[in-house]
């Protein structure tokens, strides 16, 4: 006879120690009077109680549920929904990897692959020591940086699977690990709390920036009336067009001179000296002679922006 598992309900779940709890009450009253709806504060209070306990447990579902008068069930539909919010305990450092569509093609799903060997576990898995969760994600919307890696929701830009590596080596020794662009690495529970609302007090963590790369910037030129940016790229290897479908060498540019870096994919990181970011040959063009591409500079990037 097969064995039949009824099971049992769960119990509530547990409320946060008191002084946890005070504190928790504090802040959460600062966030729901941000909003003209209670219910409105819970994207930030579900970051709020991540950044206590590095997930949302059921225990913060809980204490979310209390505080904005809404049902487990409720705030857990909404933790559930959004994959920033982690639902079991995870590392101090969440690795993501990028494999979309561009990312993937020109090296996110190699680096993927590289990091799950490397750090011996698998998709949403963390390493033993605690350090690391390594998970794939979908687009960073950082398409002309490809192929991105995001650590805690800060950008590793034109990664190759030996610089991937080496990032989670200095995360695992605790060595310090600079962002592409942004502000400067903070823990998970860190990140959490600034998603949460509220300020990001490091010293020089505000003025920190980075901004969109040519590529990215190029239709919004096109949008002011740029005339540098109004051109159509055509495929690698055939030149750009004009509205009426003809090249004129004369007034046009090269196809090494428009903003696109993928015509020429580049595998380049600042961390990965076997990769440099310096010119990059590319085969002889049409009609003979050699162009070359400057291909994206992180720390150029960083500079000029």
């Amino acid at each position: 006879m097969t064995d039949v598992v009824l099971g049992i309900p769960e119990l509530p779940a547990p409320d946060f120690p008191a002084d946890v709890r005070a504190r928790l009450e504090t802040d959460a009253k600062e966030v729901i009077a941000r909003y003209p709806g209670s219910r409105s504060a819970l994207l930030p209070l579900l970051h709020l109680v991540q950044s206590e306990e590095g997930f949302v447990s059921r225990t913060g579902i809980r204490f979310c549920a209390e505080q904005l008068d809404l049902t487990t069930a409720e705030v857990t539909a909404v933790a559930t929904f959004y994959t920033m919010y982690r639902r079991k305990p995870s590392g101090d450092y969440q690795v993501g990897v990028c494999t979309n569509t561009l990312c993937a093609v020109m090296g996110g799903d190699a680096i993927f692959d590289e990091l799950k060997q490397h750090l011996g576990v698998g998709n949403d898995e963390t390493t033993e020591d605690g350090k690391v969760t390594l998970e794939h994600i979908e687009c960073n919307a950082a398409c002309d940086f490809a192929p991105v890696v995001m650590i805690n929701w800060e950008f590793f830009d034109n990664q190759t699977p030996q610089s991937a590596k080496q990032l989670v080596d200095d995360l695992i020794a605790g060595r310090e690990v600079r962002p592409t662009r942004g502000a400067p690495l903070c823990s998970y529970k860190e990140t959490a709390r600034i998603l949460a609302g509220f300020p990001d007090e490091r010293e020089g963590a505000n003025e920190a920036s980075g901004g969109a790369g040519p590529a990215s910037l190029a239709g919004l030129k096109l949008h002011r009336g740029d005339a540098t940016a109004a051109r159509v790229v055509g495929q690698r290897g055939s030149a750009p067009q004009d509205d009426a479908g003809t090249y004129d060498t004369a007034t046009s540019p090269s196809p090494a001179e428009h903003a696109s870096s993928h015509d020429a994919p580049a595998q380049t990181a600042a961390s990965d000296p076997a990769h440099p970011s310096d010119a990059v040959a590319e085969p002889p063009a049409a009609g003979g002679g050699a162009s070359a591409r400057e291909p994206r500079n992180s720390s150029a990037t960083e500079e000029g922006e």
